[in-house]
C-alpha cells in the first residue's frame, strides 16, 4: 500500500503553478459548482423529460445516476491512484490528486476547478447526444446530478459534522481512504462499487459498527 509522504491536516494551501491564471483557477469555493451546474441540472431535465416522457424519463435520469457512480469510483480507483513511473507522470499526478491526499483539509482545492469540470461536463454531453438519441438530457441530468452530489458530499466529509447516520458513514469512509488505506473505499458519494469490485474497507469487513466509529478521532 503506497502511503503520503506529507499529510497536513490543517485548512491549510499551497501554490501549484507560477502562472497566476492558472494558480487563481486551481482553487474553487465549494458553492460554485452547485452554482454552475444545478441551473443546467433543471433546464436539462425539463427539456429530457418533454422529450422522454414521465416513465423512461425517470428510467433514463436513474441510469444516468448510476452512470455517475460508475464514472466517479473509476476516475478515482484507476486515474486518481495510477502510479506513474516518469517524474513528469509523478508531477502531473500530484497536480491532479496527489496535493489533495498531502493537504486533505484545504478548502479551495476539494471540489473540481470549473477549467477542468466545465469541458469535461462537455464531453460528456456530446457523447451522450451520440449514444442515448432522444434520452440524452435526462441522461445528462442525472450524470450531472451525480456529479454535484458527489463534489458537495466530498467537501462535506472534510469540513461538515455530518452527524446523520448516512453522513457519519460516507465522512467516516472517505476518512480512512485518506487516513488509513488508499487502496481501499474509492466510492465518496456511495460505496456501490466498492462492494461489486471488492475495495471495501476492512472495518467493515469486520463487522464492525460505523456509528461507533468518531472521524475525529482519525483526522486528530
Amino acid at each position: 500500500m503506497s502511503k503520503a509522504k506529507y499529510v497536513s491536516n490543517k485548512n491549510e494551501t499551497i501554490p501549484l503553478f507560477k502562472n497566476s491564471f492558472l494558480e487563481y483557477f486551481s482553487h474553487i469555493h465549494p458553492v460554485t459548482p452547485v452554482i454552475v451546474f444545478v441551473p443546467i441540472i433543471m433546464v436539462t431535465a425539463y427539456y429530457g423529460f418533454l422529450e422522454a416522457g414521465l416513465t423512461y424519463g425517470i428510467l433514463t435520469y436513474l441510469f444516468g445516476i448510476l452512470l455517475w457512480t460508475i464514472t466517479e469510483y473509476s476516475i478515482h480507483r484507476w486515474a486518481f491512484h495510477y502510479e506513474p513511473k516518469t517524474d513528469t507522470g509523478k508531477k502531473v499526478h500530484f497536480l491532479v490528486h496527489g496535493i489533495h491526499h498531502d493537504y486533505p483539509r484545504d478548502a479551495t482545492r476539494l471540489v473540481m476547478p470549473l477549467l477542468v469540470s466545465v469541458p469535461l461536463a462537455s464531453m460528456f454531453y456530446f457523447a451522450f447526444y451520440n449514444l442515448f438519441g432522444m434520452y440524452n438530457l435526462t441522461v445528462f441530468s442525472g450524470f450531472l446530478l451525480g456529479y454535484v452530489s458527489y463534489d458537495s458530499i466530498h467537501y462535506a466529509t472534510h469540513h461538515l459534522p455530518m452527524k446523520s447516520r448516512i453522513g457519519n458513514f460516507l465522512r467516516v469512509y472517505h476518512l480512512r481512504h485518506h487516513y488509513e488505506d488508499e487502496q481501499t473505499g474509492y466510492g465518496v458519494s456511495n460505496p456501490l462499487w466498492d462492494y461489486f469490485f471488492r475495495t471495501v474497507p476492512k472495518y467493515l469487513l469486520d463487522d464492525k459498527k460505523i456509528d461507533k466509529i468518531e472521524g475525529k478521532e482519525i483526522v486528530n
